[in-house]
């Protein structure tokens, strides 16, 4: 398997849910080989209606057009499920560099779940009714196309479409809405985003200009430009431990941005008490299980912890053993 692509492939996922079970196949196996030999593809022919993303990226360019101390009454500080606007330095990835980003987070809108887990409840919204249509007509389409990608992916793997179905009734996916305003006084090594992989199963991606790259196995950061219509769709953490290695979870970043840049990412994941480890179908004498048992949203929620300033804060000031939320209960079973 090589990995020292130079560009990323490109899948139509037209056939994915097509009466033919060969026709099917044929984009789940496209979708194997993205995700085994680079862990990044552009998708296409996903049926999402464009209007949506357009009216997406007008609600967002309204809300960070305010100032800074607008802004601050949504403050993410001020929720109860990990939603709404983080400035500028709340949340650093690499060696205490803070990115050139602003955001907007929200998640799955449970009004009355606060308490079940973390990163469950009723999301924090702006005072604007426009912005909160946009944003949830957004999340609730580009969450039936990850789960359609999750039973792609299961396709891919070998095992039945609706592989993934049990795990996703109430998945805490996020949807993030991030700004990278162009700065030209900025340092020449000043990124939108250090270098990453995301934790979540894998994300689904909109942007609106260059920036995005993606590291292949030769070291260089090749460029991942946005495609007008299609989404970059890439392996997160918990796939790659979930196939015990078979999907891959590849760095990237965003680099300096030559222009203002919007991105919309969706970080696609199941529910909260998902046991997350090594699949038996990819564990042999040959190939032992190279990752630890983890539970999804356990893990989603103290990677968070560990990145968010406010988050921080809430566990030194309870203790370091406390909750940042409320201490969350796992279901009967």
């Amino acid at each position: 398997m090589s990995r020292n692509f130079q560009t990323l492939p490109v899948v139509d996922l037209s056939d994915l849910e097509a009466e033919d079970p060969a026709a099917r196949q044929a984009v789940a196996d496209a979708l194997g080989r993205a995700a085994r030999e680079v862990g990044f593809l552009y998708v296409t022919g996903h049926g999402l209606d464009p209007h949506l993303t357009d009216a997406l990226k007008a609600a967002a360019m309204r809300f960070f057009a305010q100032p800074i101390e607008r802004k601050m009454d949504f403050y993410i500080g001020r929720s109860t499920n990990h939603s709404g606007y983080v400035p500028e330095g709340e949340e650093v990835f690499v060696e205490g560099k803070i990115d050139r980003k602003e955001a907007y987070d929200t998640g799955l809108d449970c009004p009355g779940g606060d308490g079940r887990a973390p990163m469950l409840g009723a999301n924090l919204w702006p005072d604007d009714a426009d912005f909160k249509a946009a944003v949830g007509a957004y999340y609730v389409a580009v969450a039936g196309l990850a789960r359609r990608l999750f039973g792609g992916f299961a396709l891919a793997l070998g095992l039945p479409q609706d592989h993934f179905e049990a795990h996703l009734t109430a998945p805490p996916s996020q949807l993030r809405m991030i700004h990278y305003p162009f700065d030209p006084d900025a340092a020449a090594d000043q990124q939108g985003i250090g270098a990453h992989t995301d934790y979540e199963f894998f994300t689904l991606l909109q942007g609106t200009a260059p920036g995005l790259e993606v590291l292949n196995g030769e070291g260089q950061w090749i460029d991942a430009p946005p495609i007008p219509g299609a989404f970059v769709v890439n392996i997160g953490d918990m796939l790659e431990a979930w196939t015990n290695g078979v999907f891959t979870a590849t760095s990237h970043r965003v680099r300096k941005v030559a222009e203002e840049r919007y991105s919309f990412p969706f970080f696609a994941t199941c529910d909260y008490w998902t046991v997350v480890e090594p699949h038996p179908a990819f564990v042999s004498a040959d190939r032992p299980a190279r990752y630890p048992r983890l539970v999804s949203g356990e893990h989603l929620f103290a990677q968070t912890v560990k990145t968010f300033a406010y988050l921080k804060a809430r566990r030194a000031a309870q203790g370091d053993a406390g909750p940042a939320f409320g201490r969350a209960e796992a279901p009967a079973r």
